[in-house]
């Protein structure tokens, strides 16, 4: 008699990259235009300009943090391929050492004797899986996404965006400068705390670790960088 055996679904999170790269966007777009604003709330008079400069750092913010994330894809998936390179010629050139490592490899899970030479001839039987295999156990490096880099841009850029809008949006009301940076200010630590639970909640850590982690600290950077605005408008202004 035969028992059906149902499938054990795993449930495990592989977007990791995409979350990273919205953290970057979300966290630097909360905290740096609420900064602007606020520190330019003491030195104008018109939240119509404090909004059209918190939307041109917003724009110039984005392009750069994207820009950023790009050219550090680009950076990584470069390296990979410089070190395949590398691991190539000395599969080629080190033949002897090579086969020695990846028999290094099995012994290291366990393997003994016939079963590890058996499993050695079989790796280094194909010259591309050998390179892979050694890339992979030898170095720990995994290919990069070729189209990382592009989507890394974008994500970053427009994660940015998304969070220079709050604190930003109360100055295009119609109400005194005060009034605006409290209420921005009140959105920006809403924000912060609900992306920390949605990043909990995503990363399968603690959602209300997390949300009280990222408000904490996202506070306190956009505390000092409000300091820092005042200061330097300030002196502007005397």
């Amino acid at each position: 008699m035969y028992r059906a055996v149902t499938a054990h679904p795993e449930k495990h999170f592989t977007g990791s990259e995409t979350v990273s790269d919205i953290v970057i966007g979300m966290s630097d777009g909360l905290t740096v235009p609420f900064a602007l604003a606020a520190g330019l709330s003491g030195a104008v008079a018109s939240g119509h300009v404090v909004l059209i400069a918190g939307i041109a750092e917003m724009a110039a913010g984005s392009i750069a943090m994207g820009l950023g994330g790009y050219l550090a894809a680009r950076s990584e998936h470069e390296s990979y391929l410089s070190e395949r390179a590398r691991e190539q010629r000395e599969v080629e050139e080190k033949r002897d050492l090579e086969i020695e490592e990846v028999r290094d490899v099995f012994r290291s899970y366990g393997l003994t004797g016939d079963t590890v030479e058996a499993a050695t001839q079989g790796i280094i039987s194909d010259r591309e899986r050998w390179v892979n295999f050694m890339m992979k156990q030898e170095l720990g490096l995994e290919e990069p996404d070729p189209k990382r880099a592009l989507r890394s841009a974008l994500t970053i850029g427009l994660a940015y965006v998304a969070g220079g809008v709050i604190p930003l949006a109360p100055y295009a009301l119609n109400v005194p400068l005060n009034r605006a940076l409290l209420i921005s200010a009140a959105l920006t630590l809403v924000a912060l705390f609900i992306f920390g639970a949605l990043k909990g909640r995503f990363t399968g850590g603690s959602v209300w670790r997390s949300a009280f982690q990222t408000l904490l600290v996202g506070a306190a950077a956009s505390g000092a960088a409000f300091l820092i605005a005042r200061a330097v408008s300030g002196t502007g202004g005397a």
